[in-house]
């Protein structure tokens, strides 16, 4: 078993439960202004930079999609369930930072979101402090499922890619990982990837806890 110098992780639907919110606040602002979100529509913006969401919306509804208008509504949307609820986290991450924090394993963040939006949900949910470094969805000009954020991570861990971890729960990220060549663990939150995406895979688990047998 590998020995690894650092730990890279997404953060919504694989540290935050936060994909589940984001699919009701999407379908109820698109609602509001006639259009129908399906789940598998939804599926395919999770995980990606913020221009492939767009491109997806504009591929499934045309140009009459109001896209901006009906972000910004499930913007606030989203952010009244989280000041109102908090955000959740998901099973089994802090079973797994408390292993990683007796190895002395530096972590990081590698996300899809912008950074002021994610630094926001990550003071929301208390685990900002635990990282020491993060990349964010604004910072790279390709997105997952290219390697570059991941790499960015790692160099700002100064840690050879190689000698890292990384968590992921959608395809995209998964093959970032994989190119990037960073040994990926799959954890599912709403999707499951394609069989050619999962053989790219290092290890699967059911939570994030369930790593802690094959860290040390």
């Amino acid at each position: 078993m590998p020995k690894f110098a650092a730990a890279i992780f997404d953060m919504d639907g694989l540290m935050l439960d936060t994909e589940r919110p984001s699919m009701r606040a999407w379908k109820q602002a698109a609602s509001e202004q006639g259009f129908s979100i399906s789940d598998a529509v939804f599926s395919r913006t999770m995980g990606v930079s913020e221009s492939i969401c767009r491109q997806v919306y504009a591929d499934e509804f045309g140009g009459c999609f109001p896209y901006e208008e009906i972000r910004k509504r499930a913007m606030l949307v989203l952010n009244h369930e989280f000041e109102r609820n908090g955000i959740a986290l998901c099973p089994g991450l802090i079973p797994l930072f408390d292993h990683l924090a007796k190895l002395n394993t530096p972590l990081a963040i590698a996300t899809s979101t912008h950074m002021k939006r994610a630094l926001w949900k990550l003071e929301k949910a208390g685990l900002k402090g635990l990282f020491s470094a993060f990349a964010f969805g604004d910072e790279v000009e390709r997105g997952k499922p290219a390697p570059d954020i991941f790499l960015l991570a790692a160099q700002r861990l100064g840690k050879n890619p190689a000698d890292c971890i990384g968590f992921e729960d959608s395809p995209p990220g998964l093959l970032g990982l994989h190119a990037a060549g960073i040994h990926s663990v799959f954890v599912k939150s709403l999707i499951e990837p394609r069989p050619e995406i999962l053989s790219k895979v290092w290890r699967r688990c059911a939570d994030l806890a369930a790593a802690v047998e094959f860290i040390e």
